[in-house]
C-alpha cells in the first residue's frame, strides 16, 4: 500500500546514490510504500539533461519508476489543484507556491499520501502531510 509520494529532490538524491536518501527510500521501496508524480519525472529529466550521460541517467530513472510508480494527473487532482491555488492566493492565503509544486501537493492530497520533500514551501499547503528532510542530508 502506498504511503508516500517522493518529491524531486529526494528522488534525484536517491538516483545520485546519496547514502541518506538511499537509507530513507530503499526500505520503503521494498515495502512498496512509495510513489511519485509524472511531474517529478519531468523535473528530474530536465535536471538529467544538464549532464553528458543523459541517456544513462534517464535509463536509471525509468528503471526506478518500475518500482516507484508515478501518479498521472487526473481530473480529481486538477480540481484539487485549482482549489489549492485559490486558497493560497492572496487575500485568501499568504502566497502561492509554484504550479508544479501545487500539482504535486494536490496529488499527495488526492491519494492521502505523505509528501517526502526538502522544499519548505509545501508547509503552506493546508492539510498536506509532510516528511520534510534537511537539504544537506
Amino acid at each position: 500500500m502506498k504511503r508516500y509520494v517522493l518529491d524531486t529532490t529526494p528522488l534525484a538524491a536517491y538516483l545520485k546514490g546519496i547514502a541518506s536518501a538511499r537509507e530513507l527510500i530503499e526500505p520503503r521501496i521494498r515495502r512498496q510504500e512509495v510513489a511519485t508524480s509524472v511531474l517529478v519525472y519531468n523535473e528530474v529529466t530536465e535536471y538529467n539533461k544538464s549532464f553528458p550521460d543523459v541517456a544513462r541517467r534517464q535509463e536509471q530513472l525509468r528503471r526506478l519508476l518500475r518500482e516507484v510508480s508515478p501518479y498521472v494527473l487526473t481530473f480529481a487532482i486538477l480540481e484539487r489543484y485549482a482549489d489549492l491555488r485559490r486558497s493560497l492566493r492572496p487575500p485568501h492565503g499568504p502566497s502561492q507556491i509554484g504550479d508544479i509544486d501545487t500539482l504535486i501537493a494536490a496529488t499527495a492530497l488526492e491519494h492521502d499520501l505523505i509528501l517526502v520533500t526538502t522544499d519548505t514551501d509545501f508547509r503552506r499547503v493546508p492539510d498536506l502531510h509532510l516528511t520534510l528532510l534537511p537539504r544537506k542530508a
